[in-house]
């Protein structure tokens, strides 16, 4: 499988266009810090717990029955064992990459019934990698648009989440979300308690902080009209994944419903962003 590689003298990030134009590998000081798979067609056949790949055009989880949205109708069918349709439709889907290194793919116009493109634009510069991503509609009616990119952090790992209220059960999405407490107030560097799935909103910036014991920490700063959070910490994983996205859990029905978080209703010819910028730095251990 053809991999495109964006490097300088301390960061390596691989790509793998035909595999969703995911990160198959990042290393920063020599030391990997996503779950990679030995294979990289694994990405392809068991997509959703390895790298870092993109989610569009809606992020997190979406119930797999019809709804209508204006005149058009969401089918979607389950692509997870817990019955929702999650993550979109472009994170295992081969892309091309254009004239000028853009990775970018078109898709939709079938249960997902509006036509959209998703480019993606890497950039390593000293010992950050840059990241941005861009949804257009393509179609000819306003569409719901969510963006996000969905990275498994290897473990051991301490993070820091800087957020002030949570959505706190990405499964069974509340409408509204709470004051940090508890195990989801991540506000200060340490161990993501096992077995939480949640969002968090009203970030600060950096959004999140890592740190190995290998001695590489890295901040996460996210640019984006609607900014999230979603972490996920199963206690069955040797990773933790940390996803900047644009909408909330059940994007699609908080739209549809007046509630916070949801999916941005974008016209024709327009475009949803997202900037994921992660700087590394090597520190004593």
């Amino acid at each position: 499988m053809e991999a495109r590689t964006y490097a300088s003298a301390v960061l390596e990030a691989i790509v793998l266009p035909e595999a969703g134009a995911g990160l198959h590998r990042l290393r920063a000081f020599g030391h990997d810090l996503l779950r990679t798979p030995d294979e990289p067609a694994i990405h392809q056949t068991d997509p959703f717990f390895w790298g870092a790949y993109v989610m569009a055009p809606w992020c997190n989880r979406l119930d797999a029955a019809p709804i209508r949205v204006g005149s058009r109708l969401v089918d979607l069918a389950s692509n997870f064992p817990d019955g929702s349709a999650i993550h979109g439709q472009v994170y295992a889907r081969p892309w091309r990459v254009d004239e000028e290194g853009r990775l970018t793919i078109r898709a939709g116009g079938d249960a997902w019934p509006w036509r959209y493109q998703v480019d993606q634009q890497l950039a390593v510069s000293g010992a950050e990698l840059r990241i941005q991503l861009a949804l257009t509609n393509i179609d000819d009616e306003p569409m719901p648009a969510g963006l996000g990119l969905h990275p498994w952090f290897r473990r051991p790992l301490h993070l820091a989440i800087h957020a002030r209220n949570v959505f706190r059960n990405n499964l069974n999405s509340e409408a509204r979300p709470r004051p940090v407490n508890g195990p989801f107030d991540l506000r200060a560097l340490g161990d993501m308690p096992n077995e939480l799935d949640a969002t968090w909103t009203n970030l600060s910036d950096p959004a999140v902080e890592l740190a190995w014991p290998v001695g590489v920490r890295a901040t996460l700063h996210i640019e984006a009209s609607s900014a999230f959070v979603a972490a996920a910490s199963p206690s069955s994983m040797d990773a933790v994944a940390v996803e900047p996205q644009t909408n909330a859990p059940q994007g699609l029905r908080r739209l549809l419903a007046g509630e916070s978080g949801g999916l941005t209703m974008l016209a024709p010819r327009k475009t949803l962003s997202l900037v994921v910028r992660l700087a590394f730095e090597e520190v004593s251990h």
